[in-house]
């Protein structure tokens, strides 16, 4: 057993502070985004069929891969080659002299929390391509199901230690119980662990055809704050009253961490997204906060732009949007995330991570799907990128740009089969 370490205790974890989209110092290159799935029931089919993807260095043809798999219909066989094609070319790639570990040797060790739904089975789909890209992760499974601790809805408190201890975690979907009291459970854990920024980039993917293909954004939203700091209740019958709290502090947080990603990811350009024209008070104080930070970093152009503005010009030609970084207060940022989502496939297709102070949560974005669940039909996509995503922010620099590039590659290949 190679010794573990949590991710705090690695040289260049301790030292970085915030998810990268490439290794400093190189040219941007935000999360790119492709892989689909396969079905747990055919892992022995899977791992034959691996061998001759190994031999062949992947060029195995379509024809050649429905004979391989047999009765499985070419849907199917198009779900199971990303991942073929990326268990030999990752592992293929491994064995470079230039592939190079941060300076602890041992393994680092990850929370994992699999989540409902399809989640078990996209996670078990990373779990399988960071083992053959022998990439130095022990996972720690946890689950975060909602407990009632001294009458408030919390998650357990072993997973709550999990997480404090390795200082990183990946989380597949979760559903939130309705109508039993819980509270949101993402809500929980960005507030748990203090995650005050989501970092959500939506890039282009080669082959997969949409209306636009240069679409290369990053969105960074206040977390923990606005509309979703769960403050409600009933001034009288039909009339309810919902809180929108901001504060400077968490304002300037988020908006020197937008500031800093754009200053280490070559992105020359922020621009703050508000309302402040009707939220004069709260969005106001947002804006200040903006204005204070960017007086720190005079070779970063700052700019303010509206909300629904961004949205019609985003939609319209999204350009001019891919040297920047969007700051924004969380109701906004959730609403502009999933548009600009949608500009290159939709939510199964996006990265996200959030970002904390003494810990960081990756996560799939989507849903947790319980009407496929189990049948071999999840794209485990969104939930690799954030994997990705992970390695960077860890320091795993070598092993990230493999998984991506092999995802991407043999994505481009079946898209255009």
């Amino acid at each position: 057993m190679q010794p573990v370490a949590t991710a705090a205790s690695s040289s260049v974890a301790a030292r970085r502070s915030y998810a990268t989209e490439a290794e400093p110092r190189k040219s941007a290159s935000s999360p790119k985004e492709t892989f689909t799935g396969v079905k747990n029931s055919k892992v022995g089919l899977l791992r034959a069929v691996t061998i001759q993807a190994v031999r062949s260095g992947c060029a195995i043809n379509l024809k050649e891969r429905v004979r391989l798999i047999g009765g499985i219909s070419l849907f199917s066989t198009l779900l199971f080659t990303p991942l073929l094609c990326l268990y030999s070319r990752a592992s293929l790639a491994t064995h470079t002299p230039h592939d190079t570990l941060p300076p602890y040797q041992g393994n680092y060790l990850v929370s994992l929390i699999p989540g409902d739904g399809i989640g078990p089975e996209i996670s078990e789909s990373v779990k399988s391509i960071f083992s053959h890209a022998k990439v130095p992760i022990e996972w720690e499974e946890i689950e975060v199901q909602p407990v009632f601790i001294d009458g408030k809805s919390s998650i357990p408190t072993e997973s709550i230690k999990s997480i404090k201890k390795n200082n990183i975690a990946l989380k597949g979907p979760l559903a939130t119980p309705i109508g039993k009291g819980h509270v949101s459970l993402n809500l929980t854990l960005r507030r748990t662990f203090g995650l005050f920024a989501n970092v959500r980039p939506c890039k282009s993917i080669q082959g997969y055809k949409t209306a636009y293909e240069n679409v290369n954004s990053v969105l960074i939203r206040e977390n923990t704050e606005g509309e979703y700091s769960g403050i409600e209740h009933e001034i009288q019958p039909g009339v309810v009253q919902c809180i929108k709290l901001i504060t400077y502090e968490a304002s300037e947080r988020v908006a020197r961490y937008a500031f800093q990603y754009a200053e280490l990811n070559n992105r020359p350009h922020v621009t703050a997204v508000h309302k402040a024209p009707i939220m004069k008070m709260s969005d106001g104080m947002f804006l200040q906060a903006c204005r204070a930070v960017s007086k720190d970093f005079p070779k970063i152009k700052y700019d303010e732009d509206l909300l629904d503005r961004v949205c019609l010009r985003i939609v319209q030609n999204p350009a001019p949007y891919s040297d920047r970084v969007m700051v924004m207060p969380n109701l906004y940022g959730d609403i502009l995330s999933d548009l600009c989502a949608g500009l290159i496939g939709g939510l199964g297709l996006t990265p996200s991570g959030n970002i904390g102070a003494s810990a960081s949560i990756f996560e799939a974005v989507h849903g947790s799907a319980p009407d496929i669940a189990g049948q071999g039909k999840a794209n485990p996509t969104a939930l690799l990128l954030s994997s990705i995503m992970m390695l960077r922010h860890m320091g795993l620099f070598q092993h990230a740009e493999k998984i991506e590039k092999a995802a991407l590659s043999v994505s481009a290949e079946i898209l255009h089969t």
